[in-house]
């Protein structure tokens, strides 16, 4: 029996980890006309809602804008229908929550190398420079559907349930020659414990 190998931590590492993150994933979105009543609403409740293309931190989680008068929450775990019901009050009479939870899988990539590896699947420029921490974008990775938010300390990808699987091979298999190994599941918290510029 040989003994187990030891992990880098996987923010600090040379290579490429992948982590699974539980969560549950709510999108609010403005009815036609009521886009800035619902960001004035969410405000008065405390919650920054991004502009298009970036990412901010509320509600013990994370805020993606990747569609117009339209934000994904990424919020820690609940009893099933509670955070939808939550971001429903937020929203009022200016806008509806819808519970994506079981529709979206959602996956961290760090390490060095992380970016590397992610650009040989996706058409986005993912330099630092042009897709600095606090973007997010919708777009396809190794054709699947995928929405990346860039953290200080990583990458989070939400994709379909349905493709994750698909994903986290693609990820793997690319990432090898990189130095690929999977880390230890992480919490929202931990996501939005990333402090974002």
């Amino acid at each position: 029996m040989s003994a187990p190998e030891q992990r880098p931590k996987a923010d600090t590492a040379a290579g490429v980890a992948l982590a699974a993150c539980a969560a549950d994933i709510v999108e609010i979105g403005a009815f036609r006309g009521r886009a800035s009543e619902l960001a004035s609403r969410a405000r008065e409740l405390g919650v920054s809602l991004p502009p298009l293309g970036r990412i901010a931190g509320a509600c013990g989680g994370l805020v993606l804008a990747v569609r117009p008068d339209r934000w994904l929450l990424i919020l820690p775990p609940a009893r099933p229908g509670a955070s939808a019901l939550r971001m429903q009050g937020l929203c009022g009479e200016a806008g509806a929550a819808i519970e994506l939870s079981s529709g979206l899988a959602a996956l961290k990539v760090a390490g060095a190398q992380a970016r590397e590896v992610m650009k040989r699947g996706c058409r986005l420029d993912l330099a630092p420079a042009a897709f600095p921490a606090g973007s997010a974008a919708a777009c396809a990775m190794a054709q699947v559907a995928v929405i990346l938010a860039a953290l200080p300390a990583g990458l989070l990808l939400l994709t379909p349930a349905t493709t994750a699987r698909h994903l986290r091979e693609w990820l793997a298999a690319s990432a090898r020659p990189f130095g690929f190994y999977g880390a230890a599941d992480v919490t929202v918290t931990a996501l939005s414990g990333d402090r974002l510029a």
